[in-house]
């Protein structure tokens, strides 16, 4: 069994196991880590030898640990590194490079039909009917879009919404509500097959899921990292929020909407929460925009995007994918049945 786990901002690591019934027999760990001493690998590589196929990331972690002792220097890695690995080998993991990955840069939509094609594309993906994908939005109108499990009048002032003209949706993924405007967010999804976070927890999904898009941002010259459980930030504040769905049938949704261009002093007239983390910081008063993306690149908008496409093409591989009319008219179906719906938006008051 083979596993891989490349630890975000860190290094790759590789178990190569021998498996006999439900134990582990032999372990090889590999990679292109620090350790020291050399014989600390040997320790690692003893103790997880006898550890059932069935046991978490925190045992194989502690008896990786157990065996280190004082002195042992892991850089890069770490012991949670090593039994993702050894997860990921026997749940029989797939790697990015094991799959053909398709790009669609999509047309504007209405924030409804965005939602609907959300959950059609995962669904696809899940079926075997679209290969793994990465679709970049564009927005047709300004919009809130509250998380699954949100109260929507704790989140949205519906007369502020009304009074800038932003349509309130409410997404399939848990998280927070986010606000968008056409041309000043980048928002995308990864549709992904469930082998790809196999052996990862659901809060390490996330980092490992959002690892390209950070080391993007830091080839722009943003000093990005990972803040868990779901933002991409930087000394300059918060750049971006993620969110995740798993679906039965086998797809990972993974999408992100991230600040280029905000007019933060519209959206605390619409989102509740804002004014509550403007209170929470001691701030009195919005800067009239947020830019991020922006100020940080100086670059224009479609330049960041090819940018941050160009990083997954050279990392991954990417070929040119459509979504056809037949997609588009089932999400369409969906916005007339679910998301379209007061039902829906109301689902929880």
């Amino acid at each position: 069994m083979h596993g891989e786990y490349k630890v975000p901002g860190g290094k790759l690591v590789v178990a190569d196991l021998e498996v006999v019934g439900e134990v582990v027999r032999r372990a090889r760990i590999s990679g292109d880590f620090f350790l020291e001493p050399d014989d600390a690998l040997e320790r690692i590589n003893g103790a997880l030898s006898g550890v059932p196929v069935g046991a978490s990331v925190a045992q194989i972690a502690a008896r990786v640990r157990g065996v280190l002792g004082d002195g042992v220097e892991m850089l890069g890695f770490s012991p949670e590194a090593v039994a993702v690995a050894v997860r990921r080998a026997v749940t029989g993991a797939t790697g990015w490079a094991d799959h053909a990955w398709e790009y669609v840069h999509d047309v504007p939509r209405e924030p409804a039909l965005q939602m609907a094609l959300d959950e059609v594309l995962a669904e696809q993906v899940g079926s075997g009917e679209r290969a793994p994908t990465l679709r970049i939005w564009e927005w047709a109108s300004n919009a809130v879009i509250v998380g699954s499990f949100q109260s929507l009048a704790n989140e949205v002032d519906l007369a502020g919404a009304a009074k800038h003209d932003v349509t309130v949706v409410r997404r399939i993924s848990g998280g927070g509500a986010m606000f968008v405007e056409p041309g000043n967010t980048i928002t995308y999804s990864l549709y992904v097959p469930e082998s790809l976070v196999s052996g990862l927890s659901y809060v390490d999904s996330y980092a490992f899921l959002d690892d390209w898009v950070v080391g993007a941002l830091n080839e722009l010259g943003i000093a990005a990292t990972y803040q868990p459980i779901n933002d991409i930030t930087s000394p300059a504040g918060k750049i971006a929020g993620a969110a995740q769905k798993r679906f039965a049938g086998g797809a990972v949704l993974h999408h992100v909407t991230m600040a280029y261009d905000m007019d933060a002093t519209k959206m605390l007239e619409v989102l509740r929460i804002g004014r509550e983390k403007m209170s929470d910081k001691g701030t009195k008063s919005a800067n009239k925009r947020v830019d991020p993306l922006r100020s940080q690149t100086g670059l224009e908008r479609a330049d960041v995007i090819d940018r941050l496409v160009g990083t997954f093409g050279a990392r991954y591989g990417l070929a040119d994918g459509t979504i056809d009319a037949g997609t588009v008219a089932e999400a369409e179906r969906r916005v007339a049945t679910k998301f379209g719906t007061e039902d829906w938006l109301t689902r929880v008051p």
